[in-house]
């Protein structure tokens, strides 16, 4: 499998992922592996998180990367995304909507921030070791989050995570939490089903269980119990 290939077969889905911030797709690998033995044409994207500003990485970046890739001639266009990849895609939703948009699956997303971000954001030797994005993942007043519709208006499948290795989750967090963001934080008004597993806010993308709810909620809009 090549996870980045860049001509959709006609009759297969595609699906893009994107990692969160300040690691790569090598994180990801293993999930995209699932995602293409279930069949789908994956797309495992890097993308400079680090560098150019969150509110310019969904509507401008990933619509032009998109493009490039000609994922239009798929028959349905789904995501899977970790952690600030979610609120990526609910900015390139925000500005673009697909013709082929098929559904959405966020792995521990900051939908509504995260009280860990604003706790390291006070610290030089974080900003550049997470880049300019650090605060913009907070739960303030200049929080990207805020400038994204409240409500999604797609096909929206969350996954969040109730594991702790993180030691500042167990000051910052309400629980449960996956040591970055709170489970109260990944939900979403309007989103179809959502559904909290035991891991941390990294592990959790090298669990078989994650990959399989995945798959399970692009196939059916559910994830499975």
């Amino acid at each position: 499998m090549n996870p980045r290939a860049t001509d959709p077969a006609p009759d297969r889905e595609v699906v893009v992922i994107l990692h969160g911030v300040a690691i790569s797709s090598r994180l990801t690998a293993r999930l995209a592996r699932f995602l293409a033995a279930a069949g789908y044409e994956v797309h495992n994207l890097d993308y400079p998180s680090k560098t150019v500003p969150l509110p310019e990485l969904g509507p401008r970046w990933l619509a032009a990367k998109l493009a490039e890739l000609g994922v239009e001639r798929a028959p349905k266009l789904h995501f899977v995304t970790h952690s600030m990849g979610g609120l990526i895609v609910r900015g390139y939703l925000a500005a673009h909507r697909p013709a082929n948009l098929g559904r959405v699956v966020t792995i521990v997303p900051p939908h509504h921030g995260s009280a860990v971000s604003d706790k390291l954001r006070r610290l030089p030797i974080i900003w550049r070791i997470i880049g300019r994005n650090l605060g913009a993942l907070g739960t303030g007043p200049d929080a990207y989050w805020r400038t994204l519709p409240q409500r999604a208006d797609f096909e929206l499948g969350v996954i969040a995570g109730s594991s702790a290795l993180n030691p500042l989750g167990w000051f910052f967090l309400e629980r449960p939490h996956d040591g970055t963001v709170a489970e109260r934080s990944t939900r979403l008004e309007g989103m179809a089903d959502h559904i909290l597993l035991p891991s941390n806010h990294t592990l959790i993308l090298f669990r078989r269980r994650t990959a399989a709810q995945a798959i399970a909620f692009l196939r059916t809009g559910r994830f499975t119990r």
